[in-house]
């Protein structure tokens, strides 16, 4: 069996930092992970409340294209900030982008529940995305560079977890405090947890180490962009990108597509379980995708996770004309490997580049893929009315999953134990 590949020379992991520490630099990325899962679909779940506080009573219509603009901006400052923050953590260090990329979607996500008018909930979601897609980057770069080769992707896939964790949280919010702008404090939380970081956590040793070097005192940007890093960075853009994709495509049109199934009710009780199926085998994946990358490498388990999405998607909606529960295990192995695909190649990404460049490059791969994500979500109505029905346009949209297929075949570099 072999374990997650060794950083390339000069970004080993550090072996002298102490457990303890490695300890709480996990409990806060975990934090700062979930919150930020919490804060990206807290307006999901308070937008009703929202709109007619807003906007007065709207047709349903005219709020199902709200939610499409408001997912579609938030989406827009995510991808924006997962790239500007690699940048930041390139030339500024970790410690100190993540520690401002909690800060800034903590105090716009409190500034949300202030705004009197709708351009600036807008505004302010714009800018709480750019937050949130800073942290999901910083988090992973420094776990990445001070956790031991050995339980790196296991903890890595632990970490993949928290997203979704914090989307539970956002329900459970909004079924214990009825007033939008009191659920929107949570805010608070991450701003002290970014107070106690600034306290507790050091900068990556590695990190230091290679900016003490004023050889390596560049533009990351302009190194991203040499032709030594270009085959990685496509490499790494294209497998991440269309996993994330078929995900979001899968994700967002699931409870639509099992309602189009059942026309004699309203699928209130199917629509909750398929998502509930969705989430549950999500959270399991995740947490279980450290140890399938032991167990099999990295190259490996990606092939799986995509043969795996490639296939289920034609089963689930290409197979089922009518509904049944075998759609609900067929949605738990699905999400399985969804959820598995997050965590391995959260691992798999930022070991490509050097640490020079590493935040940068990894910012980029991650959320290259949300433009035309975030794009779609802006047409969802004209793509289902084109593609005939939902379907059929999920299962267009999850053949991407073949595309990320090829990219690992041929695309990665054999050798070693990756």
């Amino acid at each position: 069996m072999s374990t997650l590949v060794i950083d390339k020379p000069g970004s080993k992991p550090q072996t002298d930092i102490s457990v303890p520490y490695r300890v709480i630099l996990f409990a806060i990325c975990f934090l700062s992970s979930a919150l930020g899962g919490t804060v990206s679909t807290l307006m999901s779940v308070y937008l009703p409340v929202v709109v007619k506080d807003l906007q007065g009573n709207l047709p349903p219509n005219e709020i199902n294209s709200i939610s499409g603009y408001i997912n579609a901006i938030f989406i827009f400052g995510w991808a924006l900030g997962g790239f500007t923050w690699g940048v930041i953590s390139d030339k500024m260090g970790r410690k100190t982008a993540l520690l401002m990329a909690i800060s800034c979607y903590g105090i716009f996500t409190i500034l949300t529940g202030q705004m009197p008018t709708w351009w600036g909930v807008v505004l302010c979601r714009f800018m709480s995305g750019f937050g949130v897609g800073g942290v999901l980057v910083t988090t992973i770069t420094l776990i990445s560079e001070v956790w031991p080769a050995k339980s790196k992707a296991v903890v890595i896939g632990i970490l993949s977890i928290a997203f979704p964790v914090g989307i539970f949280s956002a329900g459970l919010i909004n079924y214990v405090v009825s007033s939008w702008r009191s659920g929107f404090l949570i805010g608070v939380i991450p701003l002290a947890l970014a107070l106690i970081g600034a306290w507790i956590l050091s900068e990556s040793p590695g990190w230091l180490s290679y900016r003490n070097d004023i050889a390596n005192r560049n533009n990351p940007l302009n190194k991203l962009l040499s032709p030594a890093h270009r085959r990685e960075l496509v490499v790494g853009s294209l497998t991440f990108g269309t996993m994330l994709i078929g995900l979001w495509a899968i994700f967002s049109w699931l409870p639509t597509w099992v309602q189009s199934l059942i026309t004699n009710h309203d699928a209130a009780k199917e629509r909750g379980l398929s998502m509930m199926f969705l989430g549950m085998g999500g959270l399991t994946g995740g947490f279980l995708s450290g140890w399938l990358v032991n167990l099999l490498t990295l190259r490996r388990s990606m092939l799986i996770c995509f043969a795996v999405c490639a296939g289920l998607s034609f089963v689930l909606f290409k197979t089922n004309s009518t509904f049944s529960p075998v759609i609900y295990a067929e949605i738990c192995i699905l999400a399985l490997f969804f959820g598995a695909s997050q965590g391995v190649l959260s691992a798999y990404i930022p070991q490509l580049f050097s640490t020079g460049i590493r935040a940068t490059a990894t910012g980029f791969c991650f959320n290259i893929g949300r433009i035309f994500t975030a794009t779609a979500v802006l047409f969802v109505g004209i793509l289902v009315s084109a593609l005939g029905g939902y379907g059929n346009a999920i299962f267009i949209f999850s053949l991407v999953f073949i595309i990320g297929l090829l990219v690992v075949l041929f695309g990665h570099k054999r050798g070693g134990k990756s």
